[in-house]
């Protein structure tokens, strides 16, 4: 009857879980499963590095460029966000830029790095669902995030 390994099993129920989530979220939480996503494959990456198992690194390493691309900026809403938006999608593009060198060089500092930043992003953006309708602060903490790695000259 239960012919699967352990592991496909548990792959099979995550997949379910994350489909359920995706069904029953509100936009918010869609946006904080893009983050989560994205530090997940990386962290996967890290891990495929030490193990030499490049191939796997470079699936893990696609995934979360796709959801960078794909999800968090496809997402943005320039109209409405202006330019925190822009700033965003030029941080998404730095992202994206840093993990394909990333993946050709098997650079874990730049992995965590951008995994870093996500990190920040992703607090910024749980801090909405925390705060009362109308005591936002995510443009302030966004734009601290984008000044930051802008001061660092990584978008430059």
């Amino acid at each position: 009857m239960f012919t699967e390994s352990p592991s496909r099993a548990i792959s099979s129920y995550q997949r379910v879980g994350v489909e359920s989530g995706v069904v029953s979220a509100d936009p918010h939480k869609l946006i904080l499963m893009l983050f989560e996503g994205a530090r997940q494959a990386l962290d996967c990456s890290l891990l495929y590095i030490q193990q030499n198992r490049i191939a796997a690194k470079g699936e893990m390493i696609s995934k979360a460029i796709m959801i960078i691309d794909h999800g968090l900026k496809a997402s943005l809403d320039k109209t409405a966000g202006g330019e925190l938006a822009n700033r965003l999608e030029q941080l998404y593009d730095y992202m994206t830029a840093r993990l394909l060198t990333a993946n050709l060089q098997n650079d874990a500092v730049i992995i965590e790095e951008i995994n870093c930043l996500l990190g920040e992003l992703h607090e910024a953006w749980a801090s909405i669902g925390n705060q009362p309708a109308g005591k936002t602060d995510v443009q302030t903490a966004a734009k601290n995030t984008i000044e930051d790695t802008a001061g660092t000259g990584a978008m430059a």
